[in-house]
């Protein structure tokens, strides 16, 4: 073929002029990914990574209402549960003396009641200085840990909780990506046809995987589940469509050079892998639909490692392609994925079995998974490897009981409601302790909000009745509480922490002077008050902190929540009180979770149907992929259910995404190749066939998504991760033996649906050029020297550029040259053939004119 030739050819066919553009600018293209590789491996650190999965609630959830308030008000200061095994009491008391002298501790907790000791154990409540994110409290927790090492030590803290689980997950993260690999190379070298294949499908996707990781930096911050596993799902969900474009070089390139083998492999490949990328695309789409906006955040980077996986495979691949031909060609090996004939045999022998079992096992399975116990607390996930910070937790858990912290919020001021409201949540049955503002005693007399005369304060702090009564006079002033200045000063009552702290700033100010112990007291009185008010108190509520023992999340729970919630609204009102906690985090999880469900499920479904429809132009087969896939989610689901295990919700969500948008590929692999060998070949033959020519893609894909879930579900510490891979293994397990062993046979036995439903339109027919003597069958539309649209059976002579279609629905027409040696259906293109056939027709019209 000469130049002009080419050029003509390419003219013709919109995607060879992409793919030979792509190629021929190969060399400039490469030079602009090495310049998005140098800022994507800058960018990758500049990648704000959070931590805290109730950040993504929804901003009208209570609990994230109320921890802004609490971010804004109050002061939390950082704290730690320090267990020491195998110790005496007075060892302990010893320990004692010793962790308060560390730099950074503020006080330490400790006593010989059951809270603190038992048996040879003893547990220290360990507050420091700062808040958990400071550095003086995360460096005198290491030195808490210095102190105490050779003894048998347990602790459990948030304090810098994020840097130690992002470093372990980092490192269980790399752990596995390495696994994968292995894994893929292994897969690889039994599914590819030549070695040197491997290293371009590497190199592709390393590529991909780096220019995702450096532009989440556009996001500014993700979260650490989606930061763990994009880029092994990533490699899981998008190597199939490096591996399209390997297949479809390797075709060509047996007859074609390299170069034009790459240009027409391209050419072919991009509309196949756009419309199968379309499918997982949408699972991801979906799930940025979700409440919980953690959804949104593994979505929407899921979205973009497709699309850039997509572009590494349009533009950078067929250049690499071209760099590594020479050694694909000396390293050529033969496929060793065997041909799964007998699995079509079963297919056409079950035809009529598997379906109606399938429908009942089916409904099963949806009423199964439906009964799953979902869990919303992240302490509640049973993992396969458990970080030492969950080790620890669970020791002292066991040892001293469950503690689960709450904190009631109400509006300030109203010291006497604080009072009472505490007083009846203290006598509940589930509460530990309860503290506020309004039931610290500071002495055997009196709380710390109880409201004072002069002479009574005066009693107190041993100051002089005449100039306690000056100070209340000035408060009063400073309140712009005229009444009792006039009235008498003598019966104006103030709270002791209000009365306090304008004595200390007073003092301050020089307006009040005391002797020295005097003034030992009151600044060592300031500090304590200070710090219970930044604690308990901010600028517009009151805090109450209360210790529960009941687990987090459980119905127990969240009515014991309901209980606190009415004391506290008969004194301040219904909707002037907030909760907060892991209890109401998960609370308001599980609210979000029914309406999340709903919008995966149907949104999911819905994205693939229609994308099926326009594929197949059929409204039959959709419906018959989407509820195999369907089956294969809720069977999934299904099996925690029969176990008894739990299921964390996060899990269920994203999960029933990814694999309704990536697993529903193996389905349409078979199904594709089934409609298209059906027009040629017994039906019970062409699910034979398609079976085996979809078996290597299906084989290579299914096991690396498989694999690499198994992998993050057995090594990844963190819970929420784990609990991910887990479910992913399996259910992509599920999927794969489904599609195999169940759809063939809803294929057959529902075949005369998927004729029935077949659009009989002209949606989209591709037009093909025919040049010589042909025989027509079919409804023809497009230019013969003309226009014709009309229905044809006969024989034509000359040029046409037509697309057909047949009466039948879901066949195409049909256009052959009247050549019994030679014969050509629609949809084969050879160039060469035409070529021949148009030389001979050629060679006909000459000899007619002779004669």
């Amino acid at each position: 073929m000469n130049m002009e030739e080419k050029q003509e050819k390419e003219k013709g066919n919109f995607w060879l002029t992409i793919a030979s553009f792509i190629v021929n600018k190969r060399k400039a293209i490469e030079i602009l990914f090495v310049l998005a590789m140098i800022y994507s491996v800058l960018s990758i650190n500049k990648v704000q990574v959070n931590q805290d999965i109730t950040s993504y609630l929804p901003a009208d959830s209570e609990t994230r209402i109320g921890l802004s308030l609490m971010e804004e008000q109050f002061t939390t200061y950082g704290s730690a549960k320090v267990m020491v095994s195998n110790i005496t009491y007075a060892q302990a008391e010893d320990l004692v003396d010793d962790l308060e002298n560390i730099e950074g501790v503020k006080q330490i907790e400790f006593d010989d009641s059951r809270d603190h000791f038992t048996g040879a154990d003893a547990l220290f409540s360990v507050t420091f200085d700062g808040t958990e994110d400071e550095q003086i409290s995360k460096d005198a927790l290491e030195e808490v840990k210095e102190t105490l090492d050779g003894y048998d030590v347990y602790v459990s803290s948030s304090v810098g909780e994020e840097e130690r689980s992002a470093e372990s997950l980092s490192q269980d993260m790399n752990i596995i990506l390495v696994l994968a690999v292995v894994i893929i190379v292994a897969v690889l070298m039994l599914s590819t046809k030549a070695y040197l294949q491997i290293p371009v499908l590497l190199i592709t996707f390393g590529v991909a995987a780096v220019l995702n990781m450096g532009t989440n930096y556009w996001f500014g911050t993700i979260s650490s589940v989606t930061n763990s596993i994009a880029v092994v799902l990533q490699l899981a969900l998008a190597i199939d469509y490096a591996i399209i474009l390997c297949d479809r070089f390797m075709e060509e390139h047996e007859t074609l050079d390299a170069e034009e083998a790459v240009k027409v492999a391209l050419s072919k490949a991009i509309p196949e892998i756009s419309s199968s990328s379309l499918t997982t695309i949408s699972g991801m789409v979906a799930m940025m639909f979700m409440q919980f906006r953690l959804g949104y955040d593994m979505g929407i980077i899921l979205v973009k490692a497709i699309i850039l996986s997509l572009i590494s495979v349009f533009f950078l691949m067929p250049g690499v392609l071209l760099i590594f031909a020479k050694g694909i060609d000396k390293t050529h090996h033969k496929c060793y994925v065997p041909k799964i004939t007998f699995v079509g045999k079963f297919a056409n022998l079950t035809k009529y079995i598997i379906p109606p079992v399938f429908i009942v096992f089916l409904v099963f399975a949806f009423w199964e998974s439906n009964h799953c116990q979902y869990i919303y607390d992240t302490n509640s996930i049973v993992s396969a490897k458990k970080s030492e910070s969950k080790i620890a937790s669970e020791k002292i858990e066991n040892t001293f009981g469950a503690s689960n912290q709450l904190v009631v919020m109400v509006p300030k001021g109203d010291y006497d409601s604080e009072k009472k409201v505490l007083g009846k949540i203290e006598k509940l049955d589930y509460v530990n302790s309860a503290l506020g503002l309004a039931n610290v005693a500071i002495n055997d007399d009196y709380m710390l909000t109880d409201k004072l005369n002069p002479r009574q304060f005066a009693e107190l702090t041993d100051l002089d009745v005449e100039v306690v009564q000056i100070l209340y006079t000035a408060y009063a002033y400073n309140e712009e509480q005229y009444g009792p200045v006039f009235t008498g000063i003598d019966d104006y009552e103030v709270p002791i922490i209000d009365m306090f702290l304008f004595l200390y700033d007073q003092y301050q100010e020089g307006y009040v002077t005391l002797d020295a112990d005097l003034d030992d007291q009151l600044t060592s009185l300031y500090d304590t008050l200070h710090d219970a008010q930044l604690q308990l108190q901010g600028d517009d509520y009151s805090r109450f902190v209360l210790d529960l023992s009941l687990p987090a999340e459980g119905q127990e729970t969240y009515d014991a929540m309901d209980e606190i919630r009415g004391i506290a609204a008969k004194y301040f009102g219904k909707d002037n009180v907030i909760l907060v906690g892991n209890s109401t985090s998960d609370h308001d999880l599980e609210s979000s979770f029914a309406s999340d469900n709903i919008v995966i499920s149907v949104l999911t479904a819905l994205f693939v149907m229609i994308i099926l429809f326009f594929t197949f132009q059929s409204a039959g087969l959709p419906v018959l992929l989407v509820l195999t896939i369907q089956g294969s989610i809720w069977i999934n689901f299904a099996v925690p259910a029969m176990r008894g295990q739990t299921i964390f919700f996060i899990a269920y969500l994203i999960v029933s995404a990814i694999q309704m948008g990536a697993t529903i590929d193996y389905a349409i692999v078979i199904s594709s190749r089934y409609m298209d060998l059906k027009q040629r070949m017994p039906i019970k033959d062409a699910i034979t066939e398609s079976l085996n020519q979809a078996f290597p893609t299906i084989f290579t894909s299914g096991t690396i998504l498989t694999c690499a879930g198994f992998l993050i579900g057995e090594i990844a510490s963190d819970p929420t991760v784990a609990s991910i891979g887990v479910a992913l293994g399996r259910g992509t397990l599920i999927s794969i033996i489904l599609v195999l062993f169940v759809l063939p046979q809803i294929l057959l036995f529902g075949d005369f649906i998927i004729e029935k439903t077949a659009l009989a339109m002209n949606i989209s027919r591709p037009q093909k050029e025919v040049v010589g003597r042909v025989r027509v069958t079919g409804h023809v539309k497009g230019y013969v020297q003309g226009e014709i649209d009309a229905d044809v059976s006969g024989v034509f002579q000359g040029q046409m550029k037509v697309s057909l279609d047949s009466h039948i629905p879901g066949r195409h027409g049909e256009v052959t040259h009247d050549d019994t040696q030679n014969p050509m259906l629609l949809g084969m293109t050879q160039d060469e053939n035409v070529a021949a056939e148009s030389e001979t027709a050629a060679k006909e019209e000459q000899e007619e004119k002779k004669s």
